[in-house]
């Protein structure tokens, strides 16, 4: 009866089954397989973190609570508030510009044949560290035009409209018929027709005068005009040479600028050929010679990229230029997966290509646009290396960030209670714009 019963009894519940993950592995397996990652999060994120809050509530030595007395100096100290200045400018023009560029770049190479090299090109900054980058821009911002290439272009630039002299060094030498006058040189005597007038320099190197410089040459008289020698007047002791008087051995000023004036008025003007001779009309007759300035101003030497107006500007030029190919590469793969069909369409309703890149383009582009932007922010704050290593010494101060005064602060000065507010207030400047992001990213993903 016994085995009857049980027979026909219904069955009992069924055992409990260890409790599976939605991938079918076991929770408890999931977990010691997560727990290295998780030991290693902890001990190098939130331990640093969590002691970072901490440690910045105490003094320099760490003994004494000092309450917020860190976090006050961040808005007192003057380096820290000129790194806040900075970094606000970095994070509004950094990405900005980068997410522009690499937007255009998107969109221009899209129908190109050779799109994909250029944005290899583009893109290939992104292969080499910011300290490689930060080398070679210190490289590039070089203030000699010999060795910066920015400048050697904006001087090459410049001197095509705006050449510069030849004889920036020159002034009269021992017995000289000429005085200083403002930046020019004028005779202290009036000059007259058939009387050869010289106008002896000195100051200017052999080496660097002009290529066309051939020797002196005395001028010889002619009627009704006046005749003269401009040249660089250089004796190398007693016996050789006579001073004031032109020799085998000197160079004329070739190419030297010489005005006749009376009464303050220009009435000509004359250039000197390669021996240094020149010949005024009959006009110059009573008038005297004046050598202007514009035949002795310095070379223009360019831009300084590295001083305390342009260093800013010019670290973030070095950023956007590696950034650039980053941007560009998200924005193309998000332009792959507009459809074709609306921008056709768009021209089709007569809209020109810039209507249908601002009106449809860009719209359909703002997800991606947006997560570009956001994260080029989260690495704008963060910036050390570029700054650090473009900046000269003299104008590092002028460049600071938060990243790199929490460096000063903590290694150079010895202050880490105000460094590790330094990096509170960094990772609180952080959070909210990865939560945008994050945010902004699931709900791409839910769509």
């Amino acid at each position: 009866m016994a085995s009857a019963a049980a027979a026909g009894a219904p069955p009992g519940p069924a055992a409990p089954r260890s409790r599976r993950s939605v991938t079918g592995t076991r929770k408890a397996v999931a977990a010691l397989f997560l727990l290295p990652a998780l030991v290693l999060l902890g001990a190098l994120v939130v331990y640093p973190i969590g002691y970072s809050v901490v440690r910045s509530f105490f003094d320099s030595s760490g003994d004494r609570f000092t309450g917020v007395d860190n976090y006050r100096t961040l808005f007192t100290d003057d380096g820290i508030r000129t790194a806040l200045k900075n970094n606000v400018i970095w994070v509004v023009f950094a990405p900005t510009v980068s997410t522009a560029l690499g937007l255009v770049f998107a969109v221009l190479t899209e129908r190109i044949r050779w799109g994909t090299a250029f944005k290899l090109v583009v893109f290939m900054p992104m292969a080499i560290s910011m300290l490689a980058a930060g080398i070679i821009f210190r490289l590039v911002y070089d203030q000699d035009p010999d060795k910066g290439v920015a400048n050697a272009v904006w001087v090459g630039v410049h001197d095509t409209f705006a050449q510069s002299s030849a004889f920036p060094k020159a002034h009269p030498g021992r017995e000289s018929p000429l005085v200083a006058q403002g930046g020019a040189f004028v005779t202290k005597d009036a000059v007259h027709a058939g009387r050869p007038v010289v106008l002896p320099l000195v100051g200017v190197a052999p080496d660097q005068l002009p290529d066309g410089a051939r020797k002196a040459a005395a001028a010889r008289p002619e009627p009704g005009r006046v005749t003269g020698t401009t040249w660089q007047d250089f004796t190398r002791g007693k016996g050789v040479g006579r001073l004031g008087e032109p020799d085998p051995a000197e160079l004329g000023y070739a190419g030297m600028r010489v005005e006749a004036v009376k009464d303050g008025k220009v009435v000509a003007t004359a250039r000197a050929s390669g021996d240094g001779t020149f010949t005024l009309p009959a006009a110059a007759d009573g008038a005297r010679l004046r050598l202007p300035a514009e035949n002795f101003r310095e070379p223009y030497g360019g831009v300084g990229w590295l001083g305390p107006a342009l260093v800013t500007p010019a670290i973030i030029g070095s950023y956007v230029w590696m950034w650039a190919g980053f941007a560009m590469v998200l924005i193309a793969a998000g332009l792959a997966g507009v459809p074709r069909e609306l921008l056709e369409a768009a021209r089709v309703d007569g809209a020109n290509e810039w209507q249908v890149f601002r009106r449809v383009t860009v719209p359909l582009l703002a997800p991606v646009l947006a997560v570009v932007t956001v994260t080029l922010m989260i690495n704008v704050l963060k910036v050390f290396d570029l700054v650090f290593i473009i900046a000269p010494g003299s104008s590092q101060d002028d460049a600071n960030v938060l990243a790199l005064e929490l460096y000063r602060k903590g290694f150079a000065e010895g202050r880490p209670g105000v460094a590790s507010a330094i990096a509170v207030f960094l990772l609180l400047l952080v959070i909210p714009v990865m939560l945008f992001n994050m945010r902004r990213l699931r709900r791409e993903v839910r769509r």
